[in-house]
């Protein structure tokens, strides 16, 4: 969400489909192009495995904590232990962590997971 002030008053600039508020939603089709939002909520049907989404959860944590293991029984990604111990996802072979699925290109993003 974006916002500016306008006249004294916050006015939240809408996203490309018009809508205010943008899903927390990462997918990675196998063509390597990145869908953000509502678009990539709609093909987690088709790609399940490769549509990130209540990955906030996941910040921070160790790969074997109970969380973890709640998460990776309940989500259709792949979560893996990285080489220091966290959890990251694996999309198509490459493991990211959280903060690289929102914050980077996957297809670009380099880690040492």
């Amino acid at each position: 969400m974006v916002a500016v002030v306008q006249g004294g008053e916050p006015v939240v600039i809408p996203n490309q489909e018009g809508n205010r508020t943008t899903p927390s939603v990462v997918a990675i089709t196998d063509k390597g192009e990145r869908l953000v939002g509502q678009i990539a909520k709609r093909q987690s049907i088709t790609n399940p495995e490769n549509t990130i989404f209540s990955i906030k959860r996941l910040m921070g944590r160790k790969y074997t904590t109970p969380e973890v293991d709640h998460a990776k029984q309940r989500l259709p990604y792949k979560i893996v232990e990285a080489s220091n111990g966290d959890a990251h996802v694996e999309i198509f072979g490459k493991k990211y962590s959280p903060p690289e699925v929102f914050c980077h290109d996957p297809s670009e993003a380099e880690t040492g997971g």
